[in-house]
């Protein structure tokens, strides 16, 4: 299991897929939402996680779980 990042690098304009721990991105993208699509493949290759995406000011603004990762807020079944 292992948790990505999906991060605005400003210099290059590019966004890039780092894993916990890593120095160097994994991947790059040019759009956001590119860069997430990759970062949920590696995810789910590594056997699940957590692929969070942060926001142009660094902050996480988002965060999916990817199977078979263990989801900390499971959706809730409302039906009665």
């Amino acid at each position: 299991m292992a948790n990505y990042h999906v991060l605005s690098n400003k210099a290059s304009g590019f966004w890039e897929i780092k894993k916990d721990g890593a120095k160097a991105p994994s991947d790059y993208a040019k759009t956001q939402k590119e860069a997430e699509e990759i970062a949920k493949k590696l995810c789910e290759s590594s056997g699940g996680g957590e692929v969070r995406i942060h926001g142009r000011d660094g902050r996480i603004r988002d965060s999916d779980t990817v199977h078979p990762g263990n989801d900390p807020f499971p959706p809730r079944d409302e039906k009665f």
